[in-house]
């Protein structure tokens, strides 16, 4: 099957390192103009649009947190390319160190409630603004997935500040399917197991906590980056266009959920 994002616009946030710059490779590849942001790894997404190039790819600093800077980024988005017909939520914090529920702090969760939620309610509302205005057509369709997590299907204990962000992501999925497909917008979503990531790798180079994580996987190894990107650029194109509203597991078959 020829996946052809020609004359296509993506922003994928989260964009430098991980599964976003897995993500920012695999649509430019396919065609498409991406524009991307990155909080802190200026380096690395500069060699990555060096990569890339300047006319398929650009990438802007903008740290997502809480719903004000989301309309700036969707704008310079359009701005750079012109329109925007792709949106991937992919950023995201994860604070490794376990916190029960009667200590974790009320900046914590404040914290990360601002990151993985907050910011993305803003970034689909200033994205779904553009994509009506430019028209409801088979060649216009708008595409958002947002990243979830196994977490957000299952819980986490010690992190109930991550699993409840990334449990709303997934009805709010489910939700906004069913309001914008009158719009001919599509909105679906991945939910990663565990990654080998930067975000991962303090957890995974523990021996004894990599080994019981593998015992919760029955294909026995952490995914990869490019494993998760396939899925969401999968979810983006016109062969899969009479999906929305779908969760797509990507774990190895942690969690089975139909």
């Amino acid at each position: 099957m020829n996946f052809s994002f020609e004359n296509k616009v993506a922003l994928i946030t989260g964009g430098s390192r991980g599964i976003g710059a897995a993500t920012v490779r695999m649509f430019a590849a396919a065609g498409a103009r991406v524009f991307f942001n990155y909080e802190k790894a200026k380096e690395q997404s500069e060699a990555l649009v060096r990569e890339l190039g300047n006319n398929n790819c650009a990438a802007i600093q903008c740290n997502l947190s809480g719903t004000e800077t989301a309309r700036d980024l969707v704008a310079a988005a359009v701005d750079r390319f012109g329109r925007l017909d792709i949106l991937v939520a992919n950023h995201g914090i994860w604070p490794s160190e376990n916190a029960p529920i009667d200590h974790m702090s009320d900046q914590q969760w404040n914290n990360t409630v601002a990151i993985n939620l907050d910011s993305v309610f803003g970034l689909i509302k200033h994205s779904v603004a553009q994509m009506k205005k430019q028209g409801k057509s088979a060649s216009a369709a708008g595409h958002i997935v947002l990243v979830s997590s196994t977490a957000g299907q299952r819980g986490e204990a010690f992190h109930c500040d991550y699993a409840a962000t990334k449990g709303a992501l997934i009805s709010m999925v489910k939700g906004l399917a069913t309001e914008l497909a009158r719009d001919g917008i599509y909105v679906n979503c991945v939910a990663p197991g565990w990654v080998a990531t930067d975000m991962s790798a303090s957890t995974l180079g523990d021996s004894t906590a990599r080994e019981a994580i593998f015992r919760t996987i029955p294909l026995g190894r952490v995914g990869k980056p490019e494993e998760i990107a396939a899925p969401i650029l999968f979810l983006c194109t016109h062969q899969a266009g009479f999906i929305t509203g779908e969760i797509f597991n990507v774990n190895g078959g942690a969690v089975l959920v139909g």
